[in-house]
């Protein structure tokens, strides 16, 4: 990778994120593209980048990633990049002075009750416990009495969702909740996709690879106000940053949930039984992560992320609500103007305000990467019959 910008590109890309990656990647293999990759931050990865600590422990820079598709394709595509290993991503929650495992489960219930139940009796009790008043749920506070009743909400729902995301879920869409299942089995696992695995060499080192063409060059460190305006790609403008950022917020400004970090290291091989443990509770965190746990780095030491939820700072989640949809719904037509009129993209989670998994942020950087394709083709089909005339 070059340090150097250079005006001759075909493709100027904001972000050296997933979406910047996948497509400054397609650019070069599929049309022979030249791409100018800009990153105010000074490495590549965006938010899935990890790297090690002090102490020699591979960390996630911002959080846990954990990749988990069902989509073979988007499997196979970042397989060019990488190897796996796989993924055991399992999470509990710390209330009531003990650990709870999560999402619930068998052996969720069994911990709460004391008894055994088998998946018949299970669906018997939140049958039972559920409120069957709500038919069609309009937000997650709404989901989440509808599927397993007032007492689970209250104990590892709405204390949680409130600390993490400063509001309530009755404020919430039902996706936000909505994203974690229950089941009537033991699988202890977050999620439920087919594929759970992480690189093998961590994510850095994957999107290092994706961008190891020599047509592609890199400015890390460089805001995209830097260059606006100074450099006209010949083919397209992708951004990957925050949508209303891009407008100066002329609308009003999105609603994001930011975290800041702790990473604390401990002389000991492990220091939690799992991943991730959920603080539902009085803790200033929402969670702590340790994440040798899913990176399969063997270390005499362990580093745990402990994360609180901000209101302000870089934006990690776009808070999903009535206004928020409104207000960037407003910021798309915005965006489709600038694509039709100045050649410029949007796509990933900041940029499409979406709460986007990593394979769904790959599958809309392939479809960006397409969609400006067919765009270019279709605009030389033009001038070629303009020239015909």
């Amino acid at each position: 990778m070059r340090g150097d910008a250079e005006a001759d590109v075909d493709l100027l890309i904001v972000g050296a994120g997933i979406v910047g990656c996948t497509v400054a990647e397609r650019a070069a293999a599929l049309r022979g593209w030249r791409s100018l990759v800009v990153d105010r931050r000074r490495h590549v990865g965006g938010n899935c980048h990890d790297a090690l600590h002090a102490s020699g422990v591979l960390v996630h820079s911002y959080g846990p990633h954990y990749f988990r598709t069902d989509s073979d394709d988007v499997l196979a595509y970042l397989s060019r990049f990488t190897e796996w290993i796989p993924g055991r991503y399992v999470v509990k929650v710390a209330t009531r002075g003990r650990l709870f495992d999560f999402p619930i489960n068998l052996t969720t219930l069994e911990q709460v009750y004391g008894r055994a139940f088998d998946a018949d009796e299970a669906r018997l009790l939140l049958d039972e416990l559920r409120d069957r008043s709500i038919v069609t749920p309009r937000s997650s506070e709404e989901l989440v009495l509808s599927r397993v009743g007032r007492e689970f909400y209250d104990l590892f729902y709405a204390p949680y969702t409130r600390k993490q995301w400063g509001m309530s879920p009755a404020q919430l869409d039902v996706s936000v909740c909505g994203r974690v299942p229950v089941r009537f089995t033991r699988d202890e696992r977050y999620v439920d996709q087919r594929h759970q695995v992480m690189p093998r060499d961590g994510f850095t080192r994957m999107f290092e690879r994706m961008l190891a063409s020599p047509l592609i060059t890199v400015l890390l460190g460089c805001d995209f106000a830097e260059l606006r305006g100074a450099i006209r790609p010949r083919v397209a403008t992708l951004y990957t940053g925050p949508i209303d950022a891009y407008f100066d917020h002329r609308l009003g400004r999105l609603a994001w949930r930011s975290l800041d970090f702790e990473l604390v290291a401990y002389e000991q091989q492990w220091k939690q039984p799992c991943v991730q443990i959920n603080y539902p509770g009085a803790e200033p965190y929402t969670r702590s992560v340790e994440y040798k746990h899913v990176t399969g780095q063997r270390h005499p030491q362990t580093v745990v992320g402990y994360e609180y939820p901000r209101a302000s700072g870089d934006p990690f989640y776009p808070v999903p609500s009535a206004r928020g949809r409104r207000l960037y719904a407003a910021y798309a037509e915005l965006a489709e103007h600038a694509r039709r009129t100045e050649r410029t993209y949007f796509a990933g989670r900041l940029a499409t305000y979406a709460y986007l998994n990593m394979d769904q942020a790959t599958a809309a950087a392939l479809e960006a990467f397409a969609e400006i394709e067919r765009d270019w083709l279709a605009s030389r089909v033009r001038h070629a019959s303009a020239g015909r005339g």
